[in-house]
Order: structure tokens, then C-alpha cells, then sequence
């Protein structure tokens, strides 16, 4: 008896979002990244298309990151204090975009000044072509000082700015239309909030194919499983044709499973939790690959062995 084919279509279909802008189209990336796109859930391409490929943002500081253990700091230790070095450093290790992370002009963390992270922006620019990710410290007052100049300064480049929350998106969100580039929608891992912050900030007329959504990340043994149902539900809703939760979803993996003590505590400390120098990769290569199968379409990094890893993933199972 020949068995029917039978196939689930989806109503909706996830925004495709373009981070990047090439000579032609007044930058001067070598390359754009575009994201989104899916009409069928993650990697099930026999219901519809899949949409994009997952793309890996490598992070890079503004200041050399705090308790960072040594299998992942060994790495990035000649490029540490030089944050366009370290750009550099991700290109080589395979990264699809860089993610600056602003966490110097936090008033704990360095209270750099906008002058100083304006050509800090400059100097990655001018030494990677890949297309930028920037990342406020989540500080509202510091980020609303300096993010505009970012701006201002990266204006013709089309990156991903963050985060618009719902307490504080005004400004963010004002400068990302003027200035051409894409906005993070930040929330904390509440399906409401995040789409209540997507009617917030296109009410003031920001473009829904311009918004990449960001639920605060859980890694592998930290709220992983919560995570990952609430990007789920997100990525169902946005099929099922809700508009406002359609578009792309960012993760930051790199960060949340390098502070897990699984990845941190040193061969003397935990010897039966097998060896120091594997388990932060292994970490953050799980993280990853589970929450891909929930919808995400950026996933921000750190170890340049678990992003090889999760670029084979990604290839395999597309």
C-alpha cells in the first residue's frame, strides 16, 4: 500500500533581515548576512523552506572580559586588550559576523568614554569586512549617552544594534531609523514581553524586516529547557502568521555557557566531570545546536572549536 505524502504548511513565514551593506550599497562590507526566511519549523525543509542558514556572530569586548577560564582565554590572549585584533581573530576562526560588545562604557565596567567606543567601532570596521553586531552594556543611561554616536559613527554599515527594551527603546530604536541600521528587541525569556516590545518600537515606525528579537539566553543546566520552549512558541506563533513575532531570534550562547561552573571549575576542582579543556567547547556547542532546533537564526559565540563544531551541525542537517 503506498503510503500518502503528507505535508504541514505553515501560514506564516519568518521576515527575512539583511545585516550588512556592501560598496555597492554604501558600505563597505565584503559581504552581507541575511537571516529569517523559514515557512516550515527548523530544519524540516520537506514541509516548506527552512529559510536561511543559522548564522555564527563571534564576540568580541571593548574590554578584556572579566573571569574568562583559561581554555577559552588562550585563545584571543594576544588579542585581548586590541578589540580589532580580536575581530580579526574571529574572521580566521570561521565567524559569519563580529559582535561588539560594549560592556567598557558600563560606569562598573570602565565608563568609556563615547569618543573612546566610537573609535573602537572605527577600528573593527576598518579591519574586518564582515557585517557588525553592537551591543549596548544595559545600562539605560550609559547606552542612551552612547549608542546614538555609535550610531552615527557605524551610519551606511545596515548592523544590528541592541537591545530595545520595553522600559528603554526610544532612543535606540530612533537612531537605528535614522541611521539605516537593524534593532535587537531585548526581553527577558517571557514570549509577552518580547512581542509587546516588537508593537512598541514599530509603533514609532521602525520596520518589522529590520528587527531581529532577543530572549535572554539559558545555557545547557541553566534554564536551557525554558529557554528553548519560549523561542519554540516564538517560532510557532511567527508560522502561524502573527506578524509581530515573525521575525528572526538571536541568541547569546557563548557567554551564558562559559559562566556555567561546568565549563569553569578546573580539572583539580571537578576531576570526575571529565577534562578542563573539553568541557566549556562541549558546553557551548550543546547550548548551541539544541536552541538552532528551536528557531534561532543568530547564535552568538566564543570558542573557536565549538563554533566548527556547530557550523558541521549546521552543514549535516542542512
Amino acid at each position: 500500500m503506498e503510503i500518502a505524502n503528507i505535508v504541514d504548511k505553515c501560514a506564516g513565514t519568518v521576515k527575512e533581515v539583511t545585516i550588512g551593506a556592501t560598496k555597492d550599497e554604501g558600505g563597505t562590507r565584503g559581504k552581507v548576512v541575511t537571516i529569517g526566511g523559514a515557512n516550515s519549523i527548523p530544519f524540516m525543509d520537506f514541509d516548506g523552506s527552512p529559510g536561511h542558514k543559522p548564522a555564527i556572530a563571534m564576540d568580541v569586548y571593548d574590554v578584556p572580559p572579566e573571569e574568562w577560564p583559561e581554555p577559552l582565554l588562550k585563545h584571543y590572549a594576544d588579542v585581548i586588550d586590541n578589540p580589532a585584533n580580536w575581530a580579526k581573530k574571529c574572521a580566521e576562526y570561521g565567524a559569519d559576523l563580529i559582535c561588539l560588545k560594549l560592556d567598557g562604557i558600563h560606569p562598573d565596567k570602565g565608563n568609556k568614554s563615547a569618543d573612546e567606543t566610537v573609535s573602537t567601532v572605527k577600528s573593527i570596521l576598518e579591519a574586518v569586512d564582515l557585517p557588525l553586531v553592537i551591543w549596548g552594556c544595559e545600562n539605560d543611561e550609559r547606552d542612551n549617552e552612547i549608542m546614538p554616536k555609535v550610531s552615527e559613527a557605524a551610519k551606511g554599515e545596515k548592523c544590528l544594534l541592541g537591545g530595545a527594551t520595553q522600559e528603554n527603546y526610544k532612543t535606540i530604536t530612533a537612531v537605528c531609523l535614522a541611521d539605516g541600521h537593524n534593532l535587537i528587541t531585548q526581553a527577558p525569556v517571557d514570549i509577552n514581553i518580547g512581542k509587546q516590545i516588537n508593537i512598541l518600537v514599530t509603533d514609532l515606525g521602525f520596520p518589522t524586516d529590520r528587527i531581529v528579537m532577543f530572549q535572554t539566553t539559558g545555557a545547557l543546566g541553566y534554564g536551557i529547557e525554558y529557554c528553548y520552549s519560549i523561542h519554540e512558541r516564538g517560532r510557532m506563533a511567527a508560522l502561524s502568521g502573527d506578524q509581530q513575532m515573525a521575525t528572526p531570534v538571536i541568541c547569546d550562547v557563548g557567554h551564558e555557557a562559559w559562566r556555567a561552573k561546568e565549563a569553569k571549575a578546573s580539572d583539580e576542582e571537578a576531576p570526575q566531570w571529565g577534562s578542563f579543556a573539553d568541557r566549556g567547547i562541549m558546553w557551548e556547542a550543546i547550548t548551541a545546536t539544541t536552541l538552532m532546533q528551536s528557531g534561532v537564526d543568530i547564535i552568538r559565540m566564543n570558542h573557536p572549536e565549538a563554533v566548527s563544531i556547530v557550523k558541521k551541525h549546521i552543514e549535516n542537517l542542512t
